[in-house]
């Protein structure tokens, strides 16, 4: 295939070897026509033929009500720029709303409204999604998510070749490719065969002309249509030689269009350029351009480059100063592309004018890197502005750094911005611009230099009299003092805070103070659930992006921590849509470390690490955010004997002791306890249990068990003091039965079987060593083993890992027993009852069968394990 080029090009291209994705695209229509939305992400290299192919669809089904938009990859981007051109579209209450300047959640509600009126099949195009803004990334995760039952297409075309493993698109993608109503479609390069076909009748050697294009589309294309004698080296080229017989005019009007942008309004370019409108057809019917309404594009950016890069750099200057006077004389309110342009011009004042404009619309819209490179964009282009003006531009810039999980960059923002509000004496600025530092340090793993810089924010503040700023400096030393565990200390402050903030009406910093004092509260054990639900709710109520994100981590993350894992659940995965559907990258990034936790402690170790290694692998995670990850990779590294455990653990205990707080560094010193005591070094493993035991009185119940158990397995004689969790309590008591049934009940197999090994009862060792097998935990396993040889035992099980390992599907020996008892009809309570664990063990086991055999319901598991003779004897 190669994209067509316009009805009146003379040379018509083929559709070729398109036929599977064009069928895979009717057959997703017709889904959707029945009510059964659907998301197709259509991917592939640039050139390759995404939107030749969506327009092939378009022509096949012209009942439908089709809408495009598109993003820009010139300049940093408007954001949401593909859902002003599918309001200019479709009109009504979007548009309404896009021009009033709507929170975008309500543009994101309007435009599923709109697009999901019953009756017709609606077909959505969002085209070049890898130069998307954040928010358009963001319209694509709402619609994805909601458009099930809708007589709703949305097609995402990309380039799968250049996107980073970071870039929100991809992670968008991922999280998408998980919904039902999702479906890929990947478009290849042509073969030489078809290559040959296209290139029939035109001279050229189609063996040539494939090894030099790689079969691209667009390249073959576009040396077809330059009618060279040859096969030129590069795309550029071929586009360039397009352009030799054209009119000064022509020429001068097509590097106009190539400075605008891929998609060009026709009365910008004619006020640029001052033209008639005869050489605009001219450069229709030659191809170069085609015409979309009111607009022209370039049929590929590619081509748009091409025309680009061949401006002489002394000509660009001047182009790009007519440009941005007809944007001024045409009012344009596009402060982005004024702002580009005017950097582009060298005009310092329109560029701090329009970038600043531009970054403010840009963080309302929650497209938080693109406010970040605004701010920045402003900043190049203040030096002489004045010193308060700078200094809330690094405010600005600052704040929306911080959403993005990039906290040293926020951190040197910060800096800049205290010493400008400092020379120009403003007090009340200089304090909540401290306010804000102190919480940058914290998430840099800097506690104490947190703790100083709150304490100066408050020393600044408190003298100025009740404010805003004040409840928020209060919330903040509230958290302050919570993360280090002086809880009562910390629900005094945010209750300060919240009389302070309530009456004036700064809800945001009431949502914190609330939060916080639930989390404090949850640290002592008393009833917090209902502290963090109010401020989730006015979090949320008040589009406060921020407290709504913190909310959500915190919620679960308390759930977790006290292993009620059923009740964290819907917080985990409603605040992760929320905080990917709003930019909230920070406390998006905290609710994945979080899950890595709970993952890990519901034995589900290949999960945990799948999901931590990809967290680890992100160029923005912040410090405070990597320890859980960390922690995680290092803890399940040393239960298996990986000799890279201690990098993680080392890693972790530099961050955690640098935050200078109880609850991050008692657990990573309890996992450096038990990875000495795997290695067979009981001395060191004493060691760091008991200097986790000098810090455990800052800590909540379950990290004081925590250390009071491997106190007494490392065979310290020190005791904790203070409240122990259940299961703890019972193991220091002795009374490992009890406390194994309750690791059980609670879904924690490791935890269980450790319990179990610290009787002497063999068939409690056995059970241990069992469970220590499946987890594929060997170095546990190989302690368990020499403790049942010194106690004498004459038959020691083998273990399960070379078994495993040899098994086709890489089932552990209980994944095998679950599997032959659901081909043998058996329920999950039947399952647990003969197997003697919890209901809630067997729904991870069963999970992982069903993965582990690509079976979407245990029936097709059943089906595919008797196919490939899986099936045990007995059961079949």
């Amino acid at each position: 295939m190669a994209p067509e080029v316009g009805a009146t090009d003379t040379v018509q291209m083929q559709l070729l070897e398109r036929e599977a994705p064009l069928a895979s695209l009717g057959e997703y229509a017709r889904e959707a026509g029945h009510g059964n939305g659907r998301l197709v992400l259509l991917a592939g290299e640039a050139g390759v033929g995404k939107s030749a192919l969506v327009e092939q669809m378009e022509s096949e089904l012209p009942d439908a009500n089709w809408s495009w938009g598109a993003c820009d990859g010139q300049f940093t981007p408007s954001p949401l720029g593909p859902l002003f051109d599918l309001a200019d579209q479709l009109g009504g209450d979007l548009l309404d709303l896009c021009r009033a300047r709507a929170a975008r959640a309500e543009l994101f509600r309007a435009l599923l409204r709109q697009v999901s009126e019953p009756g017709t099949l609606s077909v959505v195009v969002l085209e070049d999604m890898h130069w998307a803004d954040e928010a358009t990334v963001d319209l694509l995760g709402f619609l994805g998510r909601r458009l099930r039952n809708a007589s709703v297409l949305l097609i995402a075309t990309y380039r799968d070749d250049g996107l980073a493993a970071s870039d929100p698109l991809r992670v968008a993608l991922g999280e998408l490719a998980t919904q039902r109503s999702t479906r890929r479609v990947g478009l290849a390069p042509l073969s030489e065969d078809a290559v040959g076909v296209l290139a029939g009748g035109s001279g050229l050697e189609a063996a040539e002309l494939y090894r030099l294009t790689g079969g691209n589309p667009f390249y073959v294309t576009e040396v077809l249509q330059a009618s060279l004698g040859e096969v030129p080296p590069s795309a550029r080229d071929a586009t360039l030689a397009r352009t030799v017989g054209l009119s000064v005019e022509a020429r001068a009007l097509l590097d106009v269009a190539a400075l605008i942008g891929t998609r060009v309004e026709l009365r910008l370019l004619q006020s640029v350029t001052g033209c008639p409108s005869s050489i605009i057809d001219d450069l229709l019917a030659s191809g170069l351009l085609v015409g979309d309404g009111a607009w022209v594009r370039f049929r590929h950016e590619i081509a748009r480059l091409a025309i680009e890069q061949a401006v002489a750099a002394h000509r660009r200057r001047v182009i790009h100063g007519k440009i941005l006077d007809s944007l001024r004389s045409l009012a344009s309110d596009d402060d982005a592309g004024i702002a580009f342009h005017a950097e582009a011009a060298g005009d310092g004042g329109a560029v701090l004018h329009h970038a600043s404009r531009a970054a403010r619309r840009a963080a309302e819209l929650a497209s938080h890197r693109e406010a970040a490179a605004q701010y920045q964009r402003a900043l190049r282009f203040a030096s002489g502005a004045e010193p308060t003006l700078v200094a809330a531009l690094y405010d600005g810039l600052a704040d929306e750094l911080s959403f993005v999980d990039r906290w040293q960059d926020a951190a040197d923002a910060g800096e800049r911005a205290l010493a400008l509000w400092r020379s120009a004496g403003d007090r009340l600025r200089e304090g909540d611009t401290l306010r804000r530092l102190a919480r940058t340090m914290w998430r840099l793993c800097r506690g104490r230099e947190a703790a100083a810089t709150i304490e100066a924010a408050l020393s600044t503040l408190e003298s100025l009299g009740p404010s805003g700023e004040l409840a928020w400096a209060y919330a903040t030393f509230a958290g302050e003092r919570m993360v280090k565990g002086a809880n009562a200390v910390a629900i005094e402050m945010a209750r300060k805070a919240q009389a302070i903030a309530e009456p004036l009406g700064v809800s945001d910093a009431l949502s914190l103070a609330l939060n916080i004092e639930g989390c404090a509260t949850a640290h002592t054990g008393g009833e917090w659930i209902g502290l963090l639900r109010r401020a989730l709710e006015i979090a949320i109520s008040g589009d406060f992006e921020a407290e709504a994100g913190r909310a959500f981590a915190n919620i679960y993350e308390a759930y977790s921590l006290q292993r009620r894992f059923a009740e964290g659940e819907r917080y985990y995965v409603d605040g992760l849509a929320y905080c990917d559907e709003h930019d909230v990258t920070t406390y998006g990034n905290w609710l994945r470390s979080e899950r890595s936790s709970t993952l890990e402690r519901l034995g589900r170790w290949d999960e945990s690490l799948a999901l931590a290694a990809e967290l680890l692998g992100r160029v923005d995670y912040s410090p405070i955010n990597r320890i859980s990850s960390l922690l995680n990779c290092g803890t399940i590294a040393s239960r298996r004997g990986d000799a890279d455990a201690w990098g993680y653990l080392d890693e972790a205990m530099a961050a955690a002791d640098g935050t200078d707080a109880a609850p991050s560094i008692v657990p990573a010193r309890l996992t450096r306890a038990e990875a000495y005591w795997l290695a067979g070094d009981q001395h060191a493993g004493r060691r760091e249990a008991e200097l986790a035991d000098g810090r455990s009185s800052a800590c909540d119940s379950w990290d004081r068990g925590a250390v009071a158990v491997w106190l007494r397995r490392t065979g310290s004689t020190r005791s904790v003091e203070g409240e122990l969790a259940e299961p703890y309590r019972l193991q220091v008591d002795g009374d490992w039965e009890n406390a194994a049934q309750v690791w059980t009940d609670l879904g924690c197999p490791y935890e269980a079987a450790l319990a179990l090994f610290d009787s002497d009862d063999k068939a409690a060792l056995r059970h241990a060593l069992g469970i220590f097998d499946d987890l594929d935990a060997p170095a546990t396993a190989r302690i368990a083993r020499h403790k049942m040889r010194a106690l004498g035992f004459r038959s020691i099980p083998s273990g399960a890992r070379a078994a495993t390992r040899a098994h086709p599907l890489g089932l552990t020996r209980r994944e095998r027993e679950v599997l032959d008892l659901i081909c043998g009809g058996h329920t999950n309570a039947e399952i647990a009852a003969q197997l003697f664990i919890s209901a809630r063990t067997v729904d991870h086991h069963v999970s992982a069968v069903l993965a582990k055999l690509g079976a979407p319901t245990r029936t097709v598991a059943a089906a595919q394990a008797a196919r490939l003779g899986l099936v045990s004897p007995a059961e079949t």
